[in-house]
């Protein structure tokens, strides 16, 4: 009897077990499409563009041949790899800084739902929208010497004022970081929002009913909470920074001289000469230069959100 009991109760859990398996295969074909395309789009161009980074590859040889690190040393030797690096990384900290401050102050002064803080989300979303070369070409009138710019400070100076702002070096590459956090400020006041808006109310009800101001309240209780769109924008836009052409490209063309050559101008540049290998070592810097910095910044503050 103690037997049979049990082929029955195999039996019974038979069917239950083989019905789990298809459930497991639609998982897999509804994942199939999003994996296909990370592989076809990400993965393949990632190491066919390390594998040509170790080639010798122009257009005015017809053989393609392994030269191992020549590539890299021939970008160091010229000083090309060194400034563009130098120049990315500042140009990142800007944009990410701008972007941040920008989109911090709009999201605390348009926190609050209501027709005119929709209005102005609106508005301040709309550069988002905009194409980033449109962008450019606008800030690079309104900058030039005769642009309103210029032409608003000559109210206050005295002979007037006629300054190239993407004319110099020192102002080019500010200018342009101000450009690309202003461009993307929208996205991330959006983000901000959002996570004032998760703040629990009994908790800052609590820390105003104890006498904080908006200051203390800000520092004290929201920002501690913010700390998940903190991760969040703060690596979104470094890593998008690192990769920035557009703009560069609309304002001053990577110059003057090279004031303004991220990595990706420096990569346009080397294929539109004809060195395909060189190109692609430059552009395995940007990806090494985004796992280098992009990994540790989001540990760090994964581990800063777990402290709060």
């Amino acid at each position: 009897m103690t037997s049979l009991s049990n082929q029955g109760s195999l039996h019974r859990r038979g069917p239950t077990r083989t019905a789990r398996a298809p459930r497991n295969t639609y998982r897999f074909w509804f994942a199939l499409p999003t994996i296909a395309l990370v592989a076809v789009f990400f993965a393949m161009p990632f190491v066919a563009n390390g594998v040509l980074s170790f080639l010798r590859w122009t257009g005015f040889s017809s053989s393609i041949r392994f030269n191992g690190l020549e590539n890299f040393r021939s970008m160091i030797a010229l000083g090309i790899l060194g400034n563009a690096t130098k120049v990315t990384i500042l140009f990142a900290l800007i944009t990410m800084t701008t972007q941040n401050v920008i989109g911090l102050v709009l999201a605390k002064a348009l926190q609050q739902s209501n027709r005119i803080n929709s209005v102005f989300r609106t508005v301040f979303f709309v550069p988002v929208l905009m194409s980033p070369l449109a962008a450019g070409y606008i800030w690079a009138a309104v900058l030039s010497p005769d642009g309103p710019v210029n032409q608003a400070l000559s109210w206050f100076v005295p002979g007037g004022v006629s300054y190239a702002w993407l004319g110099h070096s020192w102002s080019a590459l500010i200018m342009v970081g101000l450009i690309d956090g202003w461009k993307w400020s929208g996205l991330a006041t959006l983000v901000y929002i959002a996570g004032l808006n998760g703040i629990p109310r009994p908790v800052t009800e609590a820390a105003l009913l104890d006498g904080a101001g908006a200051w203390k309240r800000f520092f004290l209780v929201e920002a501690p909470l913010l700390a998940p769109a903190f991760t969040f924008n703060i690596t979104v836009t470094l890593v998008g920074s690192f990769s920035a052409l557009d703009v560069i490209f609309s304002t001053t063309k990577g110059g003057p001289g090279d004031a303004t050559s991220v990595l990706n101008a420096a990569v346009y540049n080397q294929y539109g000469a004809g060195f395909f290998g060189q190109a692609s070592a430059l552009s395995s810097m940007i990806a090494l230069l985004v796992i280098v910095t992009a990994v540790p910044l989001i540990l760090y503050l994964r581990k800063k959100e777990i402290d709060q």
